[in-house]
């Protein structure tokens, strides 16, 4: 067997035990979850940003610029709820480079998975703690889910791993909201059947279980762009491609069909400064088609407090070392331009 066991990884009820969630904050979470939920399911006619960087690489930069959305949340709070993006597990096409704090607490030191499970929930917790606002995370690995399941106010699986079977499955047995991104191919079918079967109960093998899962109602779609066979980033936020997409949807007749428009990836051909352009056209479709109105609950976009992107080992605080992203000026000022026209 060509694999050397290194160490044991400890359970999710271990690391809790360690790192725990404070009794009064569990409090706080709950009602938040509550109006994320009211959202996704028509009762809150509020406009969700699930907004941050690129991947979580520091936790003191990630805590800092959650600060600033905590304080500009409140300012936009009657038409804007904020889910911040604490993404710490990175995919990578190829399998190489920076896969995320859950491998590299230290993106500058060989990884270790024992320690990054623990940094990662150290930061999550941190900014919960700090700024009341449950944040989004990646579910690159179904069974790491476990360890923040307590903490983490958003779920998305990403357009390499939408397909898979165990990220389905275990959507199904999430209480909170998922977002399944279309794939990387623009195969929106796929996406489609993602949510129909993370919206049905399941019984299969986790984490050395046998479980069995109530079907999750919050799951939705999330439409990051494609690039199809010759490299070309094919966009899907455009008006003839969302009113496509949520025709078809609506005929399935899932629960509280939901799409999330993600401004960046193929959508943006990665180039982070067109992100509130693309905001922008996604509000003026929103506001032309009621149907449209009705199923884009929100955008995704990638931010942090210095704008562009460096390489490991450049050190430059609070700026993206995977996708370029937006700063934080032009980043405060699209949200407030979000509120008034969502």
């Amino acid at each position: 067997m060509s694999m050397k066991f290194i160490k044991r990884i400890p359970t999710a009820d271990e690391i809790i035990e360690q790192i725990p969630l404070p009794n009064h904050i569990k409090v706080i979470k709950e009602a938040r979850d509550n109006e994320i939920r009211h959202i996704l399911e028509g009762k809150d006619k509020r406009f969700i940003l699930i907004i941050g960087p690129c991947s979580a690489d520091n936790e003191d930069s990630v805590c800092e610029y959650i600060g600033k959305l905590a304080q500009v949340q409140e300012n936009v709070k009657d038409s804007i709820l904020i889910i911040p993006r604490i993404y710490t597990n990175k995919p990578r096409t190829t399998g190489e480079g920076y896969k995320g704090m859950a491998h590299q607490p230290d993106p500058s030191k060989k990884p270790d998975l024992v320690e990054g499970i623990k940094a990662i929930r150290k930061m999550h917790l941190r900014a919960l703690c700090e700024y009341y606002m449950p944040a989004a995370d990646e579910m690159l690995y179904p069974e790491n889910y476990t360890y923040l399941s307590d903490v983490l106010g958003y779920h998305a699986i990403g357009a390499r791993s939408v397909e898979n079977q165990q990220h389905r499955l275990a959507v199904s047995g999430v209480d909170t909201p998922v977002g399944m991104k279309n794939p990387t191919s623009g195969d929106l079918s796929v996406m489609l059947n993602s949510i129909i079967a993370a919206q049905q109960c399941h019984t299969f093998t986790y984490s050395g279980w046998e479980v069995e899962t109530t079907g999750n109602p919050l799951t939705h779609a999330i439409l990051r762009g494609a690039v199809d066979s010759n490299g070309k980033n094919l966009p899907n936020y455009h008006y003839e491609d969302l009113i496509r997409i949520a025709i078809d949807y609506e005929k399935l007749k899932l629960l509280n069909a939901s799409i999330i428009v993600d401004t960046n990836h193929a959508n943006s051909m990665k180039c982070y400064s067109e992100q509130p352009r693309i905001a922008r056209e996604v509000l003026t479709s929103r506001k032309y088609d009621t149907l449209l109105k009705k199923m884009i609950k929100g955008l995704m976009i990638e931010s942090y407090l210095k704008e562009g992107k460096q390489g490991i080992g450049e050190n430059i605080y609070g700026k993206s070392i995977t996708d370029a992203c937006l700063g934080w000026e032009s980043t405060e000022k699209l949200i407030y331009n979000i509120a008034e026209n969502n």
